[in-house]
């Protein structure tokens, strides 16, 4: 049921937006959902900034707003269809995320919403080397993600909408220490943040 439910999310837009809309009530609905991330930033209109596995460009709209040198980066050809046509302000790049085509030190901002908890440990650990690459110094690497619950009145939601639209990558994202990860790469973790009774996690870490 999972894999149906999962495979019709991303052939069909308003599924998928309308899931979308439903998880991000937790924490005031989906546009304080997209810029969660973005909470706390400096962000210049020259800023080069990465919104990496931008999906349909649901982030990369908040983003456009703050920069004009913002570039997409997704490996679905379909999502980067529906990006341009949400997005055009944005330039777009099909590629992986852990072999991203770009020079070292190149970006201000690398940001990720939602993207990581699909990964593979081997892929995690790849992307986040790559993100530490593409950065300037001084640089930040900010998402939001999945994250086990501290209340557990937010266990039975997280389980059954894991269960419905998410692999087994997600669950192994809940017992994944991402602050941990991320310093054991290099970065400085500079804020971290739990929403929705534990249930989302929010991260900024500093090159």
């Amino acid at each position: 049921m999972a894999t149906i439910l999962r495979d019709w999310s991303y052939r069909y837009q308003w599924l998928y937006d309308g899931i979308s809309r439903l998880a991000a009530l937790s924490v005031g609905g989906e546009a304080r959902f997209r810029q969660l991330a973005l909470q706390g930033l400096t962000i210049h209109s020259d800023s080069q900034v990465l919104d990496l596995c931008c999906g349909s460009g649901q982030t990369t709209e908040f983003l456009v707003k703050l920069s004009q040198n913002v570039t997409g980066l997704d490996a679905s050809p379909k999502s980067l269809q529906r990006a341009r046509l949400n997005v055009p302000e944005a330039s777009y790049i099909e590629a992986f995320a852990e072999e991203m085509p770009f020079a070292d030190n190149l970006f201000d901002v690398v940001h990720t919403s939602v993207a990581l908890h699909e990964m593979q440990p081997q892929q995690l650990r790849k992307i986040i080397n790559e993100v530490y690459r593409v950065l300037k110094p001084e640089g930040v690497f900010t998402l939001v993600d999945f994250h086990a619950p501290t209340n557990p009145i937010f266990w039975p939601g997280i389980s059954v909408f894991l269960w419905l639209f998410e692999t087994e990558t997600a669950w192994e994202l809940l017992k994944t220490d991402l602050g941990e990860f991320l310093t054991k790469t290099g970065f400085e973790v500079s804020k971290s943040t739990l929403y929705a009774g534990g249930s989302l996690q929010v991260i900024q870490a500093k090159k």
